[in-house]
């Protein structure tokens, strides 16, 4: 049966892991789950990357510049450091638009109608030409070039996976193929806690996540009320393991 319960039982688990990586000089693997997380509030950052970093699993972040539980905002300089230790680590890092800019509607000149979330315009809905939209994909690049020296992979995520055919050819027109997330795959972090409890969210991805799936959650929430990470993000880590999963980067 697969963990119900977070810290104890993952530690236990993670023992045996780590018996059968040192028996057979690597834990043995035949499907493959790709994990990857959108900036979110930042509030479980460090939470997320220590549990990677000990689970040895390396994932994909897509990028925006959100304010964080802390008052500032994800790609500030105080978030330097950060960064530039998941880079160092090996994960990987695309784009999720500079502002977490929801996508309305196509706009009748060719262009999209967009919502920035944050930023001088956030809140109102304002037309987009398609280089207004390839500019806050490459700002996105610019800002990570200037935090770690190194370009972002060529891909996005659009925020709340809101899109339409042509919003995604604009970005591919700009050098971004869009990455969307398994329905499995979606790990339920910004879900109301009363409903979906932590225990029924592990339950529920360890058991229908299967080969080749991405899966998302997000480094901090405002809307749940019960922390996702780590009482979900470890014990669901140690039992894809279980279950023959290695963890895969994207692209």
């Amino acid at each position: 049966m697969f963990v119900a319960q977070p810290i104890a039982l993952a530690k236990s688990l993670n023992s045996a892991v780590n018996e059968t990586t040192a028996k057979n000089g690597a834990t043995a693997c035949n499907k493959t789950v790709y994990l990857t997380f959108d900036t979110g509030n930042m509030s479980v950052a460090d939470v997320v990357a220590d549990i990677l970093a000990r689970q040895n699993v390396k994932a994909t972040f897509f990028l925006a510049n959100e304010k964080t539980d802390r008052g500032d905002f994800s790609l500030d300089d105080s978030w330097k450091k950060f960064w530039q230790d998941r880079y160092l680590e090996g994960h990987h890092f695309g784009a999720h638009t500079f502002n977490h800019d929801y996508f309305v509607g196509d706009a009748p000149s060719g262009g999209v109608y967009i919502r920035p979330q944050f930023g001088p315009s956030a809140g109102k809905v304002i037309l987009y030409k398609p280089s207004d939209f390839c500019l806050e994909l490459n700002k996105v690049n610019s800002r990570f070039e200037e935090i770690t020296g190194h370009s972002l992979e060529r891909i996005w995520r659009a925020p709340g996976g809101k899109t339409s055919p042509r919003l995604i050819s604009i970005a591919k027109q700009c050098g971004f193929s869009h990455t969307s997330w398994a329905a499995a795959g979606f790990l339920g972090d910004e879900l109301n806690s009363r409903e979906y409890s932590n225990e029924l969210l592990l339950k529920r991805a360890s058991f229908d996540l299967q080969d080749g799936d991405i899966a998302m959650a997000h480094l901090g929430i405002w809307s749940r009320k019960d922390v996702w990470a780590p009482a979900v993000l470890e014990p669901l880590i140690i039992n894809l393991k279980r279950r023959g999963f290695c963890f895969g980067l994207l692209p």
